[in-house]
């Protein structure tokens, strides 16, 4: 695995501990549907499925990663949750909530990790 990948598996690892202790359920991670693209972490959150894209930085001058979600990633990720709602036995009673957790690395100190819920 190269630097970059090691770095967005430990923003995935954050962002999985990070969900967990807000009491969703992981259910899988770096679901991938051919061409398409990856969904980060598929969790429950009650009775909604939530589909959670992870942006990992560097603290410095790199954009933050709440604003990697643009309108075309965002139409991307929808397409990718109705995929996975289709794969696995349709959607949930609570439907589906497309979520982001930004994950910031200063050079000490510990990891800034944030969840947005229904960015898209």
């Amino acid at each position: 695995m190269n630097a970059r990948g090691g770095l967005g598996k430990y923003g995935e690892d954050l962002a999985a501990r990070r969900l967990a202790a807000a009491g969703m359920t992981v259910v899988q991670r770096n679901w991938r549907c051919g061409r398409t693209g990856e969904i980060d972490i598929v969790a429950r959150d009650g009775d909604v499925l939530v589909v959670c894209e992870v942006k990992t930085r560097r603290a410095g001058p790199f954009q933050h990663p709440m604003a990697a979600i643009t309108p075309t990633k965002a139409d991307r990720l929808r397409g990718l949750a109705e995929r996975w709602v289709q794969e696995h036995g349709g959607a949930p009673p609570g439907g589906v909530r497309i979520d982001l957790v930004g994950v910031v690395l200063p050079r000490r100190g510990a990891a800034v990790v944030e969840h947005v819920r229904g960015v898209a």
